[in-house]
């Protein structure tokens, strides 16, 4: 059932998560495992993965946001396709993604020569990329798992791996996975009692004007959802990125 603006009610959304964390931790571990041993993905160091190339953004969780805000603050940028867009034309978004470099490969802001310049320090989503732990509909809407992003676009595969390696890497995939259901579960919750306590409801109307005020150079505020609570920034220039959406990369 959707609302008068076209869209899913906040609740549903919801619900629709809690289901979807709790397919996640339904599957089988072992067979995630397996996955990955048949897999035998390899880095190459291509660095194909810390640029645009082949990832649109990188999204960061709170722990990985506030650690490269003490690496570097103007590392960080407002997420990508704000969720929500109130009656005076306020975006509202889940989190911060990394901000890409100028370069025609919209290369990461850590990347120096191909290489990442904070290694030892990379972030969650980095240590456990190109594994992935989601589910996934087809376009005959047929559900399946996807295990690997971009198979074959990167990195080189049939490479053997011992099998503990592999159970640590399904753990530590599904660990990630369900940490990103829990942020967007946690922001949903937050957003649903923040409009309502401050008479505020989304507006599909003003989220296409703000869009088009944003491409036109305009500023636009928007309001990034970090650690159980909103950040005010007010971006401007942004240009229109995949779905008609903001991007502030």
């Amino acid at each position: 059932m959707v609302n008068s603006s076209g869209e899913f009610p906040l609740s549903c959304r919801i619900i629709a998560l809690v289901q979807e964390r709790n397919r996640l931790f339904s599957y089988s571990l072992d067979h995630l495992a397996e996955q990955i041993q048949e897999t035998g993905f390899c880095c190459i160091s291509c660095g194909a993965c810390c640029t645009r190339i082949r990832n649109g953004h990188v999204f960061l969780l709170d722990r990985d946001a506030a650690a490269a805000r003490s690496i570097d603050p103007s590392s960080l940028v407002p997420a990508p396709d704000p969720e929500f867009c109130d009656q005076n034309g306020t975006f509202y978004v889940s989190g911060y993604s990394l901000r890409t470099r100028g370069d025609a490969a919209g290369s990461c802001w850590f990347l120096r020569d191909g290489r990442c310049r904070i290694y030892p320090q990379r972030f969650m989503v980095c240590r456990t990329y190109p594994y992935m732990f989601r589910r996934v509909v087809d376009e005959q809407g047929i559900p399946d798992w996807r295990f690997i992003a971009r198979l074959y676009q990167h990195g080189s595969s049939g490479h053997r791996i011992q099998p503990e390696e592999c159970r640590r890497i399904a753990l530590e995939t599904r660990e990630y996975e369900n940490a990103l259901l829990m942020h967007e579960i946690t922001f949903l919750e937050f957003m649903r009692g923040y409009l309502l306590e401050e008479g505020l409801y989304h507006d599909p109307v003003q989220y296409a004007r703000s869009l088009h005020r944003a491409a036109a150079g305009d500023p636009v505020t928007i309001m990034v959802y970090y650690d159980q609570g909103l950040e005010e920034q007010v971006v401007g220039a942004g240009g229109v990125g995949r779905r008609s959406s903001l991007s502030f990369c």
